[in-house]
């Protein structure tokens, strides 16, 4: 199905050599705009972690309050994504992208300039709606302007780059920053990206849209919106406070709830936000469970390495950004040659493949002790481990997008970016709790490393023979 641009299309599809597409300086440009977007947003989820400690102290938050920083942040950008996805399909990508980008500017500013705790948090939760807009947008501007084939999958191993790097960077360059120019220096980074972003995003990016105009579906948006929201919240204060807390078992029943209301009424509605059939489809249910596993089992080991770095190893906190600054340099290398090889292999087997990959690197971290010597073997295996993991970001967006008609792309890139959102979110407190609460700290740690093992080569088990009959 046709969208209403008249450069839906790359040029460079029809000029690029069979599975080495290149891209027209236009290309080039639009690509740019949409990775800097994401970049920006990836760097956000990072950057103020080591700054917290002197934020708190500036702005008179006490410990327990300091989750909140990063929860104001994953509440609305989590919770919007699917619904904003929609809107952007409906009424205008480039539309709902370009007012991401300019509120996500302004709640930056309005970050860096914080004089309370309240004006900070009202900072970051509006930094989260402006991402919700961003990412789901972002990504289907992405989708709809380069053509499904090599184009694609080079354009989407970039911005799968990008989005590793940039949670990586953010690592490194948050205890640099924060040493240097103090933790408000964080929140003005992310004002700088968006002021070089935004002037050149509107001439540049194409409109696209669904060509017909439903309804919106209301009460579907009610529900996941609220669901989400609710899931979040509870799995992002059981990371700090545990799950028994009455407020934590409330909203994880809550969310759990709404999601099923929300099937519920996705199956009876003429225009539902999310459509059950594509659901139904081998790709993408099978592709965003890799994607969820892939996101979450990673996340949660960058989480327990940096306590077992710091904690047991006695690592300064600029020599543990250097660990995962290798990370993130190897995350370049798997982003150059991830397209190539999906395009020698499929998706589906790059997918798989990288899934085992990285369990199999994560079941060598079981070998971490006391000895200074575990410090070399933990920036390997997270190296190699990131490589892979990178591999299955970029396939499972192929997988979930490829075949998908051009008008439901905003729905499709929705369901990956929430995928995206909820595995960063749910890891850590399902399991990097474990670490954090076992008496013996090294233990906690092997302890979420075996199940982290077993969830990611299982998961890669799965979705090979989930989607052992579908050509991607």
């Amino acid at each position: 199905m046709a969208i209403d641009t008249t450069t839906q299309t790359s040029p460079a599809a029809d000029t690029a050599a069979p599975g080495i597409p290149r891209l027209s300086t236009r290309d080039k440009l639009v690509l740019f705009v949409l990775c800097a977007a994401q970049f920006m947003v990836a760097l956000d989820f990072s950057v103020l972690n080591v700054a917290l400690p002197d934020l708190g102290r500036d702005l008179g938050m006490n410990t327990s309050a300091l989750q909140w920083a990063v929860t104001a942040f994953a509440l609305p950008s989590g919770g919007f994504l699917l619904l904003f996805g929609r809107v952007g399909d409906l009424f205008g990508r480039r539309r709902l992208f370009l007012a991401g980008l300019a509120l996500f500017g302004a709640a930056s500013l309005l970050s860096t300039l914080a004089w309370d705790p309240a004006s900070f948090l009202a900072g970051r939760a509006l930094q989260g709606l402006g991402a919700a807009a961003i990412v789901p947008t972002g990504m289907s501007l992405l989708t709809t302007t380069f053509p499904e084939g090599p184009a694609r999958d080079r354009a989407l191993g970039i911005s799968g780059t990008l989005l590793s790097l940039g949670f990586t960077i953010g690592m490194v360059a948050g205890g640099t920053l924060t040493d240097t120019f103090g933790w408000r220096s964080t929140m003005a980074l992310l004002t700088l990206f968006a002021l070089i972003v935004l002037p050149l995003a509107p001439g540049l990016l194409p409109e696209s849209r669904t060509p017909d105009r439903p309804r919106l579906d209301v009460p579907g948006a009610i529900t996941v919106t609220t669901g989400l929201l609710s899931l979040i919240y509870a799995l992002s204060t059981a990371a700090d406070h545990g799950f028994g807390r009455a407020d934590v078992l409330a909203a994880l029943a809550a969310g759990l709830l709404l999601l099923a209301a929300f099937v519920l009424v996705e199956s009876r509605s003429a225009a539902p936000l999310v459509s059950l059939p594509m659901l139904r489809r081998r790709t993408v249910a099978w592709g965003n469970i890799g994607g969820l596993v892939t996101f979450s089992m990673m996340s949660t080991i960058v989480f327990v390495l940096t306590l077992y770095l710091q904690e047991i190893l006695g690592l300064s906190a600029f020599e543990t950004g250097l660990v995962f600054g290798f990370q993130g340099l190897l995350s370049v290398v798997a982003g150059t040659f991830a397209p190539k090889v999906i395009g020698r292999l499929g998706a589906r087997r790059t997918l798989v493949g990288s899934l085992a990959g990285q369990g199999a690197l994560t079941a060598s971290l079981l070998l971490l002790n006391t000895h200074v010597w575990s410090a070399w073997l933990a920036t390997a295996a997270v190296a190699l481990a990131s490589m892979c993991h990178l591999g299955a970001i970029i396939s499972y967006g192929v997988t979930v997008t490829s075949g998908v008609p051009d008008a439901e792309q905003g729905l499709a890139t929705g369901l990956v970016t929430s995928t995206q959102q909820v595995g960063i979110t749910v890891g850590i407190p399902l399991l990097g709790v474990l670490a954090t609460t076992s008496g013996d700290l090294l233990s906690g740690v092997h302890t979420v490393i075996a199940l982290d093992t077993a969830i990611v080569l299982g998961a890669a088990l799965l979705t090979g023979l989930g989607l052992r009959r579908s050509r991607v």
